[in-house]
């Protein structure tokens, strides 16, 4: 029986059984959303093992490889092309954070939704979204943590935005696996997205609450 996408990510697959699986999915008109869902699923258990110590730190960076191959793999055919931009959106992990993989799926997602992206990448420090914030004037803002020990960053960025007045002129939506609404609610951001489907969701109801499309 061939192994799913789960399966082989899991089990550290060579990359070419990756895409091959991903590329004849496609070619029987499987929905690739379908198969970003199970993309992010596996993420998070992924994340659930490397917080329980059931998986190597050289383990999660490889994972993580072949997760941002296969999320390569989908981008084009899922396609924003063409579309009128939402708006603007500003992404990235936060200081202390070099954990990518969920962050470009969501970037991958935004864009294929038909938003511009702004993608800091990894480690981001409060000095830089802000800057970003100032010099994008995105409607969203999206921070994103894999690790517990990086969401007092999080709550970092949205101080640091208060004290340069640039707060109300932004939405704040976190992310990540520690991230629940309760945290999301008590560091002060406007929402959260447990994965890339609710990220979206999250995205665009965040930016009708701000006068976006």
């Amino acid at each position: 029986m061939p192994k799913s996408l789960r399966e082989l990510i899991l089990g550290l697959a060579d990359i070419s059984e990756i895409k091959d699986l991903i590329d004849n999915e496609l070619r029987s008109h499987k929905n690739p959303q379908l198969i970003v869902d199970e993309l992010s699923q596996t993420l998070r258990e992924v994340g659930d093992k490397y917080e329980r110590g059931e998986l190597f730190l050289s383990e999660l960076m490889m994972i993580g490889y072949l997760a941002s191959e296969a999320a390569s793999n989908l981008k084009p055919h899922l396609s924003g092309a063409g579309k009128r931009s939402r708006g603007k959106t500003v992404m990235g992990t936060v200081r202390g954070d070099i954990h990518d993989v969920g962050k470009n799926i969501v970037v991958m997602m935004l864009q294929a939704d038909g938003w511009e992206v702004i993608d800091l990448g990894v480690d981001v420090p409060p000095e830089e979204f802000v800057e970003a914030i100032r010099k994008e004037k995105p409607v969203i803002l999206g921070l994103s943590a894999l690790l517990t020990s990086t969401l007092e960053e999080m709550r970092n960025v949205i101080k640091a935005l208060e004290k340069s007045g640039l707060r109300d002129k932004v939405k704040v939506i976190v992310g990540g696996r520690p991230i629940t609404r309760m945290i999301a609610k008590e560091m002060g951001a406007d929402g959260y997205a447990d994965d890339s489907v609710a990220a979206i969701r999250a995205v665009r109801e965040m930016a009708r609450r701000g006068g976006g499309t």
